[in-house]
């Protein structure tokens, strides 16, 4: 499973920012939840090649952002270089090994991260780590897809992603009473009239058993979100957004 999805974020390594470029409603949705950045200690988990971590370093926070892929961690290493700001390899599931307890005012777990952890009980035991690592009345900040609704649907196909250079094609393959889904993805290169295939799998983890799963590992104060602009929660939005507070 680490090994089909450390060869799917591979092989798009060279592409990640043009295919997922830059959201600036991610930054604004961390700074929302400080009166100051300035100076907090920032986890930035699944940081791929750094771009949010750096925008936050640059507003003061001092930022560590993990990946276990070494192609994106490269990227972001040679290409977002700020003093505040370290990027490093580290496994969400090691956060209590890899982190000293009560280091972090925010930890942050965007981009669909988490539900590359295909049971309840590896979530469980990496919300836990979250738990460790953030000082009371820290935030945990996390976004993955709305699987209530793909779920419903269902939605086998997430919307194409192209520009001048690529076409990224999504795809979910469902069986019935397995929350263990297929992304299946298509990245077609233009000018090099190439396209790779990948697979891998995900947990269609659905918001009900999130927030059970927050609560347990003694995450409280939880909050569901349609986008980083803080819409509510609900219905046809692809997004879940949402925040969480150690409690003090």
């Amino acid at each position: 499973m680490a090994d089909s999805q450390n060869k799917f974020y591979t092989s798009i390594s060279k592409y990640y920012s043009e295919i997922f470029p830059y959201n600036p409603a991610q930054l604004q949705f961390v700074k929302r939840h400080a009166i100051d950045v300035t100076g907090q200690q920032i986890l930035d988990i699944g940081c791929a090649t750094g771009e949010l971590a750096f925008q936050l370093a640059k507003s003061g926070a001092v930022v560590t952002g993990i990946d276990l892929n070494e192609d994106l961690l490269q990227q972001a290493k040679a290409g977002k270089m700020h003093p505040k700001l370290t990027f490093q390899k580290g496994d969400m599931l090691e956060l209590k090994s890899n982190f000293q307890s009560e280091t972090f005012d925010k930890v942050l777990c965007f981009g669909n991260t988490l539900v590359h952890l295909t049971s309840h009980k590896l979530i469980l035991d990496m919300l836990r780590g979250v738990n460790t690592v953030l000082k009371p009345g820290g935030f945990f900040l996390l976004q993955i897809l709305n699987y209530d609704y793909i779920l419903s649907e269902p939605v086998t196909e997430l919307p194409l992603i192209e520009t001048e250079n690529i076409k990224f094609v999504r795809h979910y393959a469902m069986e019935e009473n397995n929350p263990v889904i297929s992304f299946q993805t298509e990245l077609h290169l233009k000018k090099e009239g190439e396209v790779i295939f990948n697979e891998t799998p995900l947990l269609a983890l659905k918001s009900g058993e999130l927030k059970n799963l927050l609560l347990e590992a003694g995450i409280v104060d939880v909050g569901f979100y349609a986008n980083f602009k803080k819409e509510p929660f609900g219905g046809k939005h692809i997004p879940l957004v949402a925040k969480a507070v150690k409690p003090v």
